[in-house]
């Protein structure tokens, strides 16, 4: 296919074009970014200077607050901008740029939480074998298939684009740059980019979440011969994870598992992925979960520099 294009900026639609609406979006997106970052850099802070750092299940919290934080980095900052913005203006490179790091982070955060339900999985249906299986040399080998995965991932899709030819109109109907909005303005057939974009980022998020939903199958079939109160304690470390899940699982399928077309509920879908689970993740993992709340205690109950004094 033939990358010949004379389009060098891009039009963002963004959210609305109404401008009160845009005023009240910029309120309740720079409220959600303060969150996101407060949020997982307390998380971030907690672990990293207690105990919790040498315990898997927040060792693997500890990469998906930074990659929550990197993720919705490469999309809020540019949405908020755009909302005070007279014209919503993107470059063709920046578009690209743009493209690629929110694939990069969205791919890493996906495999890490497939790596924290591995986890889960493996600490309740195989007890005894946990500390062989689970070693700090196999996180860390977790971690780094995460990022491979990530980059191949935002690689591929990044490719497919650069082989689209603009040749007019330039207005993404969208608030940031993503694979379908551009398909929609290319200037030739992308019948088979589209069929690589569903078997790229479609399949997957549908793998990925298979993968999930049967690691938890797996779960409540084990621990239903457990004590109520091991049973209770399992099913709270689990359902802090399956929340984050949905949250970012169900609106992503429902955006690239199917052909590639768009809808005016893109948007609204894509904010759940991209701000509002980013935004939640912290709160759900330190609410529901004890040790958190401890470690938060501890670390900001005093001066870190006087922690081991």
């Amino acid at each position: 296919m033939d990358r010949s294009s004379n389009i060098t900026v891009f039009i963002l639609l963004g959210l609305s074009q109404n401008k009160n609406t845009e005023v009240i979006c910029f309120v309740f997106f720079l409220f959600c970014y303060t969150t996101i970052w407060m949020g997982n850099v307390l998380i971030m802070v907690s672990i990293t200077c207690t105990q919790l750092i040498h315990q898997t299940m927040y060792f693997f919290l500890n990469y998906l607050s930074l990659s929550d934080l990197c993720y919705t980095s490469t999309v809020t900052p540019k949405l908020m901008t755009d909302l005070l913005a007279e014209r919503k203006l993107i470059s063709y490179n920046n578009c690209m740029i743009q493209l690629f790091t929110t694939h990069l982070f969205g791919g890493i955060e996906i495999f890490i939480l497939t790596g924290m339900a591995y986890d889960r999985y493996v600490a309740i249906c195989k007890p005894l074998h946990y500390t062989i299986i689970m070693s700090r040399h196999r996180c860390n080998a977790i971690i780094m298939a995460c990022c491979t995965g990530g980059f191949v991932h935002s690689a591929s899709q990044l490719l497919l684009a650069l082989f689209l030819p603009f040749c007019g109109p330039n207005e993404i109907d969208h608030y940031f740059c993503d694979v379908y909005p551009l398909l929609k303005l290319a200037c030739s057939n992308t019948h088979i980019i589209g069929l690589l974009v569903i078997a790229n980022s479609g399949l997957i998020a549908l793998v990925t979440f298979v993968v999930l939903v049967l690691s938890y199958f797996f779960i409540l079939y084990t621990i239903r011969a457990y004590s109520m109160e091991s049973r209770s304690k399992a099913l709270s470390t689990c359902s802090s994870h399956l929340t984050v899940v949905i949250l970012f699982f169900a609106p992503a399928l429902f955006i690239y598992i199917r052909p590639a077309t768009t809808f005016p509920e893109d948007k609204v879908f894509a904010l759940f992925y991209t701000i509002i689970a980013p935004m939640f993740n912290p709160l759900i993992y330190t609410l529901r979960n004890k040790e958190m709340k401890n470690a938060l205690q501890k670390v900001w109950s005093y001066p870190v520099f006087l922690k081991g004094r």
